[in-house]
């Protein structure tokens, strides 16, 4: 199964390479390519996803830890070439602080760690010098955008896990550099948004970062507010703070006492008002299904085993998951499949805690649907309907990242990494505590 997964990376890798190399993402059915972000101009200056834009490289910065633990060296080389000679982030383009923080800081720094390239960490640096400024608000908490070039911000509305998933990565140079400016912007920003949470130990879905006022009360574990709950465990593991440690310890029980939904169908968590914990949906999707990596990794293993029977409850059945259902009716609501991880990612550390073999039957559940339904000549697509099937021309670096990092993990041997000293950011990028 680790051959056959590595099989399917190197599929998906050589499309980008035949079809967009140098550019930041492969477009699958058109056998051409997307970059993220083309120079602003006064009327649009944060256009995002232009064809023929500028270059940051996302795939390839994205992939190469991957590479690296596959063992592709000849591949990982060539990426490494090609970063040398192209990527740089002197650019005039506003960025989105926090999908450049996770896919390329994290990228940079694990990559790093896994080769001891010495120009990785460089590049890191001056990218995390670039982004600094987007921590300028008056409340610590970064703006949504920040220019490269320039170091001017904007995006005043965002949310709990753009503004508090930033320490993994910034934490890491911070250490790594010997800068403790990197650890500390982004920690008061986490805090930031724990400070702000309700009285009922919750946190909403949307606030304002220059006045710190929550814009919506609804509290949940999905996207736009995950990977905050997520890094408050992280944290605590990879730097030993306890501030962190404690800001999980009572946010998690927030959460098992409002969100979590024990019901006759199973174990899910829902969405409540922050203030009062009402109910109100009983949406779950594709992003929720991180949730038993996390639990798991925090020593609840019961609870992530049951949630992770839901979420493969969700996958099965419709044969791949859906981006969002509602798990009262089983009826979809949100018909997409983005080629996500984080099921797989959940199915991997369940089977490095608990040694249980429903786990690998569970990936290999996965990989037999990816193949069916998302494989194509040049790579791997998204589905634009998980009930016909229907592919859209996409291939986020995630996919290289994540999905098929962690399905490969799934099946390798169990010393290609150590969870017990390694943690992932939320791009799936492995930080060893190595200071």
């Amino acid at each position: 199964m680790a051959e056959r997964v590595r099989t399917d990376f190197l599929h998906a890798w050589s499309g980008y390479q035949q079809y967009a190399w140098g550019h930041d993402e492969l477009k699958p059915l058109t056998q051409s390519y997307r970059d993220w972000y083309s120079t602003p101009t006064r009327e649009n200056p944060a256009r995002v996803g232009d064809p023929g834009g500028t270059s940051l490289l996302m795939t390839p910065v994205d992939a190469l830890d991957t590479m690296l633990l596959m063992g592709l060296k000849d591949e990982a080389k060539q990426d490494r070439e090609l970063i040398d000679k192209q990527l740089s982030f002197d650019k005039d383009i506003y960025v989105k602080n926090f999908e450049i923080t996770i896919r390329l800081l994290g990228g940079l720094l694990s990559s790093y760690q896994l080769s001891g390239d010495k120009r990785l960490l460089a590049l890191a640096d001056d990218l995390g010098t670039r982004l600094l400024p987007a921590f300028n608000s008056p409340t610590g908490m970064p703006y949504v955008f920040v220019n490269l070039k320039t170091g001017s911000v904007r995006g005043v509305e965002s949310n709990p896990a753009e503004i508090g998933s930033l320490i993994i990565e910034f934490g890491t140079l911070s250490k790594l550099t010997g800068k403790p400016v990197y650890y500390d912007k982004a920690k008061r920003a986490l805090v930031e948004v724990y400070n702000r949470r309700s009285p009922i130990g919750l946190v909403g879905s949307s606030i304002t970062v220059e006045t710190g006022k929550w814009i919506d009360t609804t509290s949940h574990i999905s996207g736009g507010i995950d990977s905050y709950y997520e890094y408050l465990l992280k944290c605590s593991i990879l730097f030993g703070d306890k501030d962190c440690e404690r800001m999980w310890q009572t946010s998690i029980a927030a959460l098992n006492k409002y969100v979590a939904d024990d019901t006759a169908g199973g174990l899910w968590y829902a969405q409540v008002d922050m203030n009062t914990g009402k109910k109100i949906s009983t949406h779950y999707g594709a992003l929720d299904a991180f949730f038993p990596a996390v639990l798991a990794l925090s020593g609840d293993l019961d609870r992530a085993r049951r949630l992770q029977e839901s979420s493969y409850k969700m996958w099965t059945t419709f044969g791949v998951e859906p981006e969002e259902f509602d798990y009262t009716t089983m009826k979809i609501t949100y018909q997409g499949y983005e080629l996500r991880p984080e099921i797989i990612e959940s199915t991997y550390y369940l089977y490095y805690f608990s040694g249980e073999p429903r786990y690998l039957d569970m990936g290999k559940t996965f990989a037999d649907s990816l193949e069916k339904y998302c494989r194509t000549d040049s790579g791997f697509a998204a589905l634009i309907n998980v009930g016909t099937k229907e592919k859209r021309d996409a291939m986020e670096s995630f996919f290289l990242a994540e999905t098929l990092k962690y399905l490969y993990l799934l099946y390798a041997p169990r010393s290609t990494l150590d969870l017990h000293k390694t943690v992932f950011n939320t791009e799936a990028h492995p930080i060893e505590r190595t200071w």
